[in-house]
Formats: structure tokens, sequence, C-alpha cells
């Protein structure tokens, strides 16, 4: 072979391979694009018109990959037990919580009147959900609805449906003249307002309850309020009824089949504050969420209830805890197996100062340990030769206060 025809070769190789690595690149961009198209067809068909669905999806024209870096991490699943109610029931959402109480009292009193459901139950979902409302100015977490629930829809299997389901919901909103433009922000997957509704349970639970002729979840805290308390109401919410007990259990082992709370009791199961349980007839579950050595708990019916908001024993549970500590309720009796000795707010307080003062910290001091101030204490912990764990602990706190 001539050294001309070696040179041919290898230059029809490099425009191959050029070529290949371009075409892969152009044809996700079109893929999405037809499946929009495609997806296009379907919403017509279900009664959205074309300039609903243009003017939907104006500007979206690939997915957005942060979502689905979100859909595969979901804390209710992921974070330790610890964790997960650590960072949801905090000395400092409890105050808020009873300051917005205040605040809320008659629209919480409606709202009660109306749908049977205890304020500190709406209040405690309102933290969780949104943290009172100020996740909906973080331009990070809030994204497009459509463009998200076409991501899902487009590029994660497991939520295809959801994603289709949802999309056709916000279309169909925006058809029916419930939504505009300036609703279609949301979570990651597609929840939206104060309390994170998503578009299906928007449609089928969303409330006007302060009378202005609009569900408006985004911009008014009643109406997104009283729309958490429909959606419970509907589901089963028992009025004048807890979620459950934190208990204390015997030695023994324990059946694993729901039993009434007066069959509990014979077994040796009992409220943890030394109280008696209320309504012995009914039927509760036995949940040990971080092992016999851990807190126990009995649930009842609005238990069940509180998962047809998040499918997630931890997310009952924690809306069920921080609930009855709005209401005046102590802690749990009974601690979390953390790997470290807590601090109190006021600790945290002095942990977030002494690492400011010694260069680590440059965050607000709060007394919440959010992630600047667990960089921080990584940060110091590595300068004194311990193991880097980052939690806000009595065993960082001590040897910060000896330097």
């Amino acid at each position: 072979m001539s050294i001309y025809a070696s040179l041919r070769r290898i230059a029809f190789i490099l425009v191959l391979c050029s070529s290949l690595l371009v075409v892969p690149v152009s044809a996700a961009g079109l893929k999405f694009e037809n499946w929009i198209e495609n997806f296009r067809d379907t919403a017509l068909k279900e009664g959205v018109s074309a300039t609903t669905f243009d003017r939907a999806f104006k500007g979206i024209h690939s997915p957005d990959q942060w979502v689905l870096d979100k859909a595969n991490y979901q804390p209710e699943f992921k974070a330790s037990v610890w964790q997960y109610f650590d960072n949801r029931i905090q000395a400092g959402s409890i105050q808020l919580a009873k300051d917005k109480k205040k605040t809320l009292q008659p629209w919480l009193d409606k709202i009660n009147k109306q749908f049977g459901v205890d304020p500190n139950v709406l209040l405690a979902i309102w933290s969780m959900e949104s943290s009172f409302g100020t996740i909906l100015d973080n331009q990070v977490m809030m994204r497009n609805v459509v463009r998200s629930l076409a991501t899902l829809a487009y590029a994660d299997p497991k939520r295809e449906k959801f994603g289709r389901t949802q999309l056709l919901a916000v279309l169909q909103s925006l058809q029916n003249g419930d939504l505009d433009e300036t609703h279609l922000t949301g979570s990651w997957a597609g929840a939206m307002g104060h309390t994170q509704f998503i578009p299906t349970s928007y449609q089928a639970y969303a409330v006007d309850v302060d009378n202005n002729g609009r569900r408006d979840i985004w911009n008014s805290v009643p109406d997104a309020l009283g729309s958490a308390a429909n959606l419970l109401a509907k589901n089963g919410w028992q009025s004048d009824k807890t979620w459950g007990y934190e208990v204390t259990i015997p030695t023994q082992k324990l059946p694993t089949e729901k039993l009434t709370l007066g069959e509990w009791e014979k077994l040796g199961v009992k409220p943890a504050d030394g109280k008696t349980f209320a309504h012995k007839g009914d039927t509760a579950e036995l949940k040990l969420l971080d092992g016999r050595d851990g807190p126990a708990f009995l649930v009842l019916k609005n238990f069940q209830v509180l998962k047809r908001y998040n499918n997630s024993d931890r997310y009952a549970l924690a809306v069920g805890m921080l609930a009855d500590q709005i209401g005046g309720a102590g802690p749990l009796t009974k601690a979390w197996q953390r790997p470290f000795t807590p601090l109190g707010i006021n600790q945290v307080v002095e942990l977030q100062s002494l690492l400011k003062a010694q260069g680590f910290y440059n965050g607000e001091i709060d007394g919440k340990a959010g992630s600047n101030t667990r960089k921080a204490i990584v940060a110091f912990e590595k300068s004194v030769g311990m193991e880097p764990q980052g939690f806000p602990s009595k065993e960082v706190l001590e040897p910060l206060r000896k330097r």
C-alpha cells in the first residue's frame, strides 16, 4: 500500500471516528424532541389544545440532568435513621411552627372546622414539604415542572408512567385555567406550592380556602394548608385521634401483625410517657425503625393516611412526631442510635462560634447544623487528626473548647 493510500485510509478512519463521536449527541437531542412530538399527540387526544401544549413546552429542548440525579437519591431510603429525623425535627422548626400557628390561628380554626384535621399536623407537613415556603424561592431546587416531568417520562424507566400522568395533569390544569405560567415551578418530581402537591393531587384535592376564586397553593398559605387538610380528610383521616404513640416494649418477641391497642397493652407494650392508650379498640401496628434498641412506636389509621402524602414510614413518623412537639409534647423518651453524642441548639451555636473564631467556618451562627457547618467540622477534625465525620457532636465540641 502506497503512502498516499495509507494517508487516505487514516483520513477516512479519522472522519469516521469523528462522525461517530458527534452522532450520539445530536441523536440524543433529536430523540427528546421526537418524544415531545409524540407526547403532543397524546395530549391533544386528551383534550389539551395545541396552543396550551406549545405554550407549556416553549423553550424546552433537552432533559434536565439535575432531575435525574435527584431521582436517584431519596433521603427517605438512603439517609440513616437518626440523620433523617434530626434534619427534620429541630428546635428551630418547632418554634417557627408555633409562631406561624399564632399568626394563622383564624385560618387554622376555619380549616379544622371544615376538614377535621389537627392544625399541628398541617404545620408539620408545611415544615417538611417546603420549610414553610422558603424553598419556593430557591432557584436551584425549584425547576420548570413541565421539563422535570418530561425528563422523568423520557429518561427514567421507573418513573415513566408517573411522569406522563403528572405531565398530562399539568397541561390539563393549564388548559382549564387553574394554572398559568407563573405556577409552573416545582420540585424535581413536579411537586408544587407550599405543601408540594403533585399535579394529580392538585387536581383532586386543592381548595380555595381564602375565597378569591383560585386554588392557589403557591401564594396563599390558607389554600395550601386547606388543600393538605382536604387530601388527608378524603383519604380517611380520623378527627380527634392520634397518628400513634411512642411506646416501651418488653424483652420477649412481639407479633408482627396488627392488634388492638388493648391487646398490645396486655403484651406489655405501653405508652412511653406513662399515660394510657385512648380508644383501646383501635388497631395498631408496631414500628421499630431503628431496631429494638431504638425508639418504638404503635401507629394507627392516621399514620397510614399520612403515607398518602409520601409513602414512607419515616416521612409519616416525622410528621407525627413534629406535630406532637408543635403541640407541646417533649422529645422522644428513647434516643435514636447515633454514632455520636448530639448537641442542643445552644451548644451548636457555641460550636459554630468556635469554628468561626478558629477559621473553619464563615456561615451564620444560627444553631442549625447544615452542610456548611458539617464541612467546617470535617475541616477541623482533619486538622487535629480526628476521623472526619462532620457530626455536630460533643466529641467535636470538647476539643474545640480546648484549642
